[in-house]
């Protein structure tokens, strides 16, 4: 699932299959650091958790970035919403849009969950996937107000987003949260926000592989 060429985290006397086998069980299934530990023991492999770490955070933002380049494009009805992310103690913010058909639309964690991180969410999901017809938010003032000044800033003979404010519609990103909370809920909580960026990273990419969004994965290395 996941590929890449030899660089200065990749280090012996692991070999690259390893390590990338390792990040992968990280990224795709709710196990802890300690866990994965366990497991390679088991099978020979003596890897400190810590050592686990550093592969984790070192390759997983590189992995998400050389896949993006060749994303496949989504519908243009997103349902949009934010989840709970705990860094250092500290409630961050993860924001997360799906098409209606589920495919993964865009992330991005914040640590704040008002207009700007909002904004933030929506032009980098736009610079990657072109400007949608429609967005599903809840009731958050935060994200229609963001969606508004985007609509504010299109040109007049572009079309605008046209915005829903419905719960109902929501259902499905929502449901698409569980995925993220159900592998980051044995990490306890992130020590620090460059740890948390690179492994939903890397989390992101594992979920998007796993629904099929990327028909030709064998063939994207990084």
């Amino acid at each position: 699932m996941f590929r890449a060429s030899t660089d200065k985290v990749f280090r012996p006397p692991f070999p690259t299959e390893i390590i990338l086998q390792t990040v992968r069980w990280y990224v795709s299934y709710p196990l802890s650091y300690r866990m994965i530990e366990e497991l390679l023991t088991e099978r020979g492999v003596p890897v400190d958790h810590s050592t686990i770490n550093r592969w984790v955070v070192g390759i997983c933002t590189k992995l998400e970035a050389r896949h993006r380049k060749s994303k496949p494009s989504v519908g243009n009805s997103w349902r949009m919403d934010e989840t709970y992310i705990k860094v250092k103690g500290q409630d961050h913010y993860l924001y997360r849009a799906v098409d209606k058909e589920g495919n993964t639309i865009d992330f991005l964690l914040t640590k704040k969950r008002d207009t700007k991180a909002a904004k933030a969410f929506f032009r980098k999901a736009i610079r990657q996937n072109g400007p949608p017809g429609k967005v599903a938010i809840d009731k958050s003032g935060a994200n229609n107000y963001a969606l508004v000044s985007i609509n504010t800033k299109l040109k007049d003979n572009d079309p605008k987003i046209i915005i829903y404010q419905s719960n109902y519609l929501n259902n499905i990103v929502e449901q698409d949260h569980r995925f993220v909370k159900r592998l980051t809920r044995p990490m306890m909580q992130f020590k620090n926000f460059k740890t948390a960026k690179a492994t939903l990273a890397g989390i992101e990419l594992s979920h998007m592989l796993r629904k099929g969004q990327y028909p030709d994965s064998e063939s994207i290395t990084p």
